[in-house]
């Protein structure tokens, strides 16, 4: 690369910290306001810059990475996700892609844990009660949930976070099981106390909790389809904190409806879309992807980010290299 300054555009805000060390670094310009870009400002950025910083909401396809002129050569995403992006377009045309991995696997643990509580325990039910000054005293069958000690999570994918995830669960005596491309090696196994189902459908049918933690990719999408959920007990509950993808959106709010599946704790959604059907179930609980929302995972995020360019500016690859085929 030559000595002088990268220039790197921002698509949006980052935290302060994260903004003051990009300015140091780099010749850098951040979005004209903390909105998403349009498609015309993503593709004006992409023949004037060196390195293009974009978030989940920047959907980087073929027909935009089309437009980037031969400036481009790396986009670093503020995040671990890259579905939104053509990886694999990319890569053909010399554009590398990196991504921040493993920054927010505790924080996005955590929310899945509180989600799981959150939906057998009613606690959006109670909480509505007494904003709504609605509460009448204790009363022995008032809000009553459920237990989760003894009970079985299945984890679908068991990366960084579907470890921690069981770890979390493990410390509530929750029974652990797995599905994952590939079965992790004993000694994670045992230290989980985790039983792997070569079976996706075997596991599913099996467990009372279902949390989802797979990437979204062509091979995951709708991997919990309408067949998958009618598996899964009436009295269970899905908890997704990864992508809304990964599960049929419409049969599972069908499935809801007609009690088929007792709750659900959804930080994502399909397309980013969430219906007015979802928002008045009193057994969902909707949150807005805030599952990596912590202070300290976005300064971390921001600090791959810089580390990523960084490194690729010293002519060297970015250790966070995202290769098409690999998530």
């Amino acid at each position: 690369m030559p000595s002088e300054r990268l220039s790197v555009v921002v698509t949006r805000r980052l935290p302060e910290p994260v903004e003051a060390r990009l300015k140091e670094l780099f010749d850098v310009r951040f979005g004209a306001a903390d909105r998403p870009m349009s498609r015309d400002e993503l593709a004006q950025a992409m023949r004037e810059t060196d390195v293009l910083v974009t978030n989940l909401r920047d959907r980087i396809d073929n027909g935009l990475i089309s437009q980037a002129g031969d400036r481009l050569r790396l986009i670093a995403n503020y995040g671990a996700g890259v579905d939104h992006i053509d990886v694999a377009t990319c890569r053909q045309r010399g554009i590398l892609v990196s991504n921040t991995p493993g920054v927010v696997t505790d924080d996005t643990a955590d929310m899945a844990m509180a989600l799981i509580l959150a939906v057998t325990r009613r606690i959006p039910e109670g909480l509505a009660q007494m904003q709504s000054d609605d509460w009448d005293g204790w009363a022995p069958d008032a809000l009553n949930g459920g237990r989760i000690s003894g009970r079985r999570l299945g984890i679908l994918g068991m990366g960084r976070i579907g470890r921690a995830l069981a770890a979390r669960a493990n410390a509530f005596g929750m029974q652990v099981h797995y599905h994952n491309r590939r079965q992790v090696r004993p000694e994670i196994e045992g230290e989980l106390k985790a039983r792997y189902w070569e079976s996706l459908d075997q596991m599913v049918a099996r467990v009372d909790v279902l949390s989802i933690n797979c990437p979204h990719t062509p091979s995951t999408f709708h991997l919990l389809n309408a067949r998958r959920l009618k598996l899964m007990k009436p009295e269970a509950v899905i908890v997704n904190t990864s992508r809304g993808e990964v599960v049929d959106q419409n049969a599972l709010t069908r499935m809801l409806r007609d009690k088929e599946i007792a709750g659900a704790g959804l930080d994502v959604y399909e397309f980013g879309q969430v219906t007015d059907e979802l928002r008045k179930m009193p057994n969902v609980v909707l949150l807005p992807h805030m599952g990596s929302a912590t202070r300290e995972g976005r300064v971390e995020m921001g600090e791959k980010v810089i580390i990523n360019i960084k490194t690729f500016a010293d002519g060297h690859r970015p250790p966070d290299l995202v290769v098409p085929g690999v998530l």
